[in-house]
């Protein structure tokens, strides 16, 4: 992502109250930062959600490494969590100061940050799923009222605990026809949404796959580096049908949602047992595997489109994959008769969507609305999520 697109000018001729404005702050699965939102929700005769200012602010290397461990198990791991969780903390406050900063806002005026935290492990199966963070530490620093812990409750409710963001896509992105709104982080998630016309047809979302996070694994083993800018060493390479075939065989692509996933399953030794079995003389080029990986992130999107939402007339990408040409130019080329566009073409910028989701989630909170979809979780009831940190 070009870093001139990751900071948003305020607007000067905002004049919001203090009812209406939110932070979001969210931290994904592809480890690259922290990502905050200021925006205003519904008031009378205004859109749905006005982004007033977003910053994003990069990991330390010294962050990324420790939460990057903590995904696996390790020695000392409780003591090391929770001292990842103060550094967290402590960089998400600084993104909320620089927020308020551009956008001249005070703490008062803001009503609540939806802070996600970092996920290190997610077992929905196993009835958990674990965010590093330390909201009160937020809360104390920001002056700010801190909801977070939005996971637990849908997965207590018999829920996956995600994907969360469908509920926020219905919201914003629901049009005449009936459109797949595909995230692209670490994992790929997808959201189905009907016509808008189609009020009795439920909206459906779910992992699909993985995202960024293979593609980013393969560049920094091989280039160095987080992430494969633009896709410009894949689109240098060429897919071997036999790699791609063999990743394909992952059982939990076939599997029916409600289904979530994350680098509990999606790792490095993932990647190399397959690699063993598709290619055991090692004769594919580096540059070959990568753009097979990135061709595995569009067919895993484009086959859930196909089998749980055929009926869509425009896929619209969002998250950071977004700005991947050559995945973007490859999920078109896997869905050559539906549009493929980025959520910047709807007025939402792509690497917006997920924390102005969590600001979202945060003002359901306070107003006492469930935040979750149970046909997309697969909880048994709607439940508001989350838990408040007093300013």
């Amino acid at each position: 992502m070009d870093p001139a697109s990751r900071a948003t000018a305020p607007d000067p001729m905002h004049n919001e109250t203090q009812d209406d404005l939110y932070i979001g702050v969210m931290s994904g699965t592809s480890l690259d930062g922290i990502d905050a939102v200021l925006a205003q929700f519904p008031v009378a005769g205004r859109p749905p959600v006005r982004l007033i200012a977003h910053v994003h602010h990069a990991f330390a290397d010294d962050l990324r490494a420790a939460l990057f461990a903590l995904q696996r198990p390790g020695e000392n791991e409780l003591h090391r969590a929770a001292v990842a969780a103060q550094h967290l903390a402590r960089g998400t406050a600084q993104a909320i100061a620089e927020l308020l900063d551009r956008a001249g806002c005070t703490p008062a005026q803001v009503r609540a940050a939806g802070v996600h935290g970092q996920t290190v492990r997610h077992r929905p199966d196993a009835g958990y799923t674990i965010q590093i963070n330390a909201p009160a530490v937020v809360a104390e620093l920001t002056e700010i009222d801190v909801i977070a812990d939005f996971r637990a409750r849908d997965i207590a409710a018999g829920g996956e605990g995600a994907p969360l963001v469908p509920a926020f896509h219905d919201a914003v992105f629901r049009a005449d026809h009936p459109r797949a709104i595909v995230n692209i982080g670490g994992i790929a998630n997808i959201t189905a949404l009907p016509a808008r016309k189609s009020v009795a047809e439920a909206v459906l979302g779910f992992d699909c796959g993985p995202g960024n996070v293979l593609i980013d694994l393969w560049h920094a083993r091989h280039r160095g580096g987080p992430y494969d800018r633009g896709g410009a060493w894949a689109a240098q390479g060429r897919s071997d049908p036999a790699l791609l075939a063999t990743l394909r065989n992952e059982p939990f692509l076939s599997a029916p949602p409600p289904k979530s996933t994350g680098r509990d399953l999606f790792h490095a030794d993932w990647l190399d047992r397959n690699l063993a079995r598709a290619d055991p003389d090692r004769h594919l080029a580096v540059v070959d595997v990568q753009s097979t990986l990135t061709r595995f992130t569009a067919v895993t999107i484009a086959d859930a489109i196909r089998r749980h939402h055929p009926s869509a007339q425009d896929i619209v990408v969002c998250g950071g994959g977004a700005y991947n040409a050559t995945l973007m130019r490859m999920l078109q080329e896997e869905c050559p008769a539906i549009p493929v566009l980025d959520s910047g073409r709807l007025d939402i910028a792509p690497e917006h969507v997920e924390g102005l989701a969590f600001a979202w989630l945060a003002q359901a909170y306070l107003a006492g609305t469930p935040g979750n979809l149970p046909e997309v979780t697969g909880a048994r009831h709607p439940r508001v999520l989350g838990a408040r940190y007093p300013r």
